[in-house]
């Protein structure tokens, strides 16, 4: 079997097949990925992506005030920071900004342009994003470096718990979801980068990039 593509140090096991769809599952840290072959191409992936209803009305930014209300509890008006994988429609960024904040956007499918890619920000946001990477531990080690020292990832995301329900769980159902992370998912992750990690709410994750750096 492969390697775990999040946390590069554990050989994939096979978890479940769901219809066609096959998954399998890291020993090391617990997080479940799509097999390769039931993915969608990227042409694929931005058909449905184009569908997203991602408008700013108040039920939206209600859900996206999950995240946005920890974080912002943590930064100082007028910082810097990027939205990473914003989307189509940059509500996110909206909320932040109307909160002192000064914020880019990054998406690859919708503001690919990498210039915002090209320095570091005091808290980086990735709202329904890190369950679309087919190359997780690439993009973490790439958000590490997005981040000024004592920084700040702010990730949503679904977090996996329950095996028994995998098969019918929503958020295994949107094609375009190929990792399914868990709270312990995510502390390896952290400990890998160097990274602090507290959960202040379901389903989000804060990290803190150290203020001084690791040593080599």
């Amino acid at each position: 079997m492969a390697d775990c593509p999040v946390c590069e140090r554990g050989a994939l096991v096979s978890f479940q097949t769901v219809q066609s769809q096959h998954y399998l599952r890291c020993p090391e840290c617990q997080a479940t990925v799509m097999a390769e072959a039931c993915r969608l191409s990227a042409d694929q992936e931005r058909a449905i992506y184009d569908f997203h209803e991602n408008e700013a009305d108040p039920g939206y930014r209600r859900f996206l005030s999950k995240l946005a209300e920890p974080l912002l509890a943590r930064l100082t008006p007028g910082q810097q920071g990027l939205d990473f994988g914003c989307g189509p429609g940059p509500v996110l960024a909206e909320m932040l900004t109307e909160a002192g904040m000064a914020v880019s956007l990054y998406d690859p499918f919708f503001h690919p342009s990498t210039d915002a890619l090209a320095r570091q920000y005091d808290f980086v946001a990735c709202t329904e994003v890190v369950e679309h990477l087919h190359q997780p531990a690439r993009v973490f080690r790439q958000l590490d470096g997005l981040l000024k020292p004592g920084g700040w990832l702010g990730v949503m995301t679904c977090f996996q718990t329950d095996d028994s329900r995998f098969a019918n769980w929503h958020y295994r159902r949107d094609p375009t979801h190929v990792v399914f992370y868990r709270e312990h998912t995510l502390a390896v992750i952290a400990g890998q980068l160097g990274w602090s990690l507290s959960v202040p709410r379901k389903d989000v994750a804060l990290f803190q990039k150290p203020v001084t750096a690791r040593p080599a």
